[in-house]
């Protein structure tokens, strides 16, 4: 099935939030990172980073379900890199490359160098995903408690 990207705008907070909190309770569950988990911002944190004009914010659709989402913060600037933050796919959907060809699909809009974003250092799942598709460690790991440790990536 084809997989398109369809830019969310401020109208489009409650549903990306409502995705974005069903996505990441999981991973929120296991860590208990309280303090920085997508899985307990609130809607107003999604609706401040949709007001900004250097966020572009697409849901990541399955032929015509929305599966998941990926913001992309791009501020057209030489020597800036730009940051994927976050990107998440319902439970149900992953497993069969969407978050991978999400990415293709936004570095082809965005360009295909000057990336980083960050990943959880104990979920080899995504360290894996994020390598296969070029990016590479930039160093330093930021400990979050004593489950969770963020590792950075660039490409």
């Amino acid at each position: 099935m084809e997989i398109k990207l369809l830019r969310a705008g401020i109208e489009d907070a409650g549903e990306l939030h409502a995705m974005q909190i069903e996505s990441f309770r999981e991973l929120l569950d296991k860590y208990q990172d309280f303090d920085t988990s997508p899985g307990c911002e609130p809607v107003e944190k999604v609706e401040f980073r949709l007001r900004q004009d250097f966020t572009y914010f697409y849901f990541i659709c399955l032929g015509a379900r929305k599966v998941g989402a990926i913001r992309i913060v791009d501020r057209k600037e030489n020597g800036v890199n730009k940051r994927i933050s976050p990107i998440f796919i319902l439970p149900e959907f992953r497993g069969q490359g969407i978050a991978q060809k999400a990415i293709r699909m936004c570095e082809e809009l965005h360009g295909s160098e000057g990336w980083e974003l960050d990943t959880i250092l104990q979920e080899p799942k995504n360290c894996y995903l994020y390598e296969k598709m070029g990016y590479r460690r930039a160093g330093g790991e930021k400990v979050i408690n004593d489950k969770l440790t963020l590792v950075f990536y660039e490409k």
